[in-house]
């Protein structure tokens, strides 16, 4: 992983930058609204309601949405742009790895050429254009509402940090045998195409056809560790959303807390179901590509330092 990382950094440091701070701000408007609604439910429920803080609350939570939004949208179009930037990059330099090899005589796989150019090398390149701002968004977020939640009853903070940890240690597990599929489907992939590129394909269809079979038989043992990843990780949330509402409920029937309070902390727990979710989704992209990443090394063979000599465009 620490390699893919240099790799990417090296290639577009300048513009990671821009993309991670851009990602702060994002995560730290993630728990205002939550501020707000807790204001405007409590504002509800104390009597004697003053319609014109209500306006008041309303209106800026809703400018805190707007501003929420439109950081996204530069943060998702930096991103989107700076991965075509780079796909650009890695076809360009397999480009010129495939002259090399026909200039100097060498065999060229042209099916597995062909299929790092034209998907994995899109692969890479779009993970690379959010390899550092993603997960920032993401941590930034949970840590900003696990902390507003935590500030405002510690109890309710509590059952939501306790639904991260399992998760995690269930990602870990899972996701190392999933990796052992994605290379096999990777290298079974390449050589398949490789023999697709033979003038007599009568000849090896059986065999590619066998290939086929494999492809599905490793993507049929990777749906089952995903999708019992899944449903134990969605057992997790929803165990968490029922304790929440349990101790909330039973905070405001003592006296120790407000409904304002519990409504936040309910929706807070919705709010980083989608960043845990995410991180979970990420980090088995971050597992598969670091693969892909090392495949592909191998085709530039003992020195593929010699290619970093094509530069990426702005």
């Amino acid at each position: 992983m620490f390699r893919l990382y240099t790799a990417i950094w090296r290639a577009s440091a300048g513009r990671q930058v821009i993309l991670i701070l851009l990602s702060l701000a994002v995560a730290a408007l993630a728990a205002v609204p939550l501020e707000f609604q807790r204001d405007i439910i409590n504002h509800l429920t104390a009597g004697n309601v003053d319609t014109d803080r209500l306006i008041l609350l309303g209106a800026g939570m809703m400018a805190v949405i707007l501003l929420s939004l439109a950081l996204k949208w530069v943060l998702g179009y930096r991103a989107g742009t700076l991965g075509e930037d780079l796909i650009r990059m890695i076809r360009q330099r397999l480009l010129v790895r495939s002259s090399d090899l026909t200039d100097e005589g060498q065999p060229l796989r042209k099916g597995t050429m062909t299929t790092a150019i034209s998907t994995e090398a899109e692969e890479l390149g779009k993970f690379a254009g959010g390899a550092f701002s993603d997960p920032v968004v993401q941590v930034g977020t949970l840590i900003s509402v696990i902390g507003y939640i935590s500030s405002t009853q510690p109890g309710l903070g509590l059952i939501a940090f306790s639904m991260i940890v399992p998760q995690i240690v269930i990602v870990l597990l899972s996701q190392r045998k999933v990796n052992v599929f994605v290379a096999e489907r990777v290298r079974i992939l390449r050589s398949s195409t490789d023999q697709l590129t033979t003038k007599d394909i009568d000849a090896v269809a059986r065999d590619i056809e066998t290939l086929f079979d494999d492809i599905y038989e490793t993507r049929r043992k990777m749906f089952i560790w995903k999708l019992s990843a899944k449903f134990l990780l969605s057992v997790i949330n929803g165990a968490g959303t029922v304790g929440v509402l349990m101790l909330g409920g039973w905070l405001v029937l003592e006296g120790r807390t407000d409904v304002g309070t519990v409504v936040a902390a309910t929706s807070g727990l919705a709010r980083i179901q989608g960043p845990t979710a995410f991180l979970i989704a990420f980090y088995r992209q971050v597992s598969a590509n670091r693969i892909k990443f090392e495949l592909m090394l191998e085709l530039f063979g003992p020195d593929p330092a010699r290619y970093r000599r094509l530069r990426h465009r702005s």
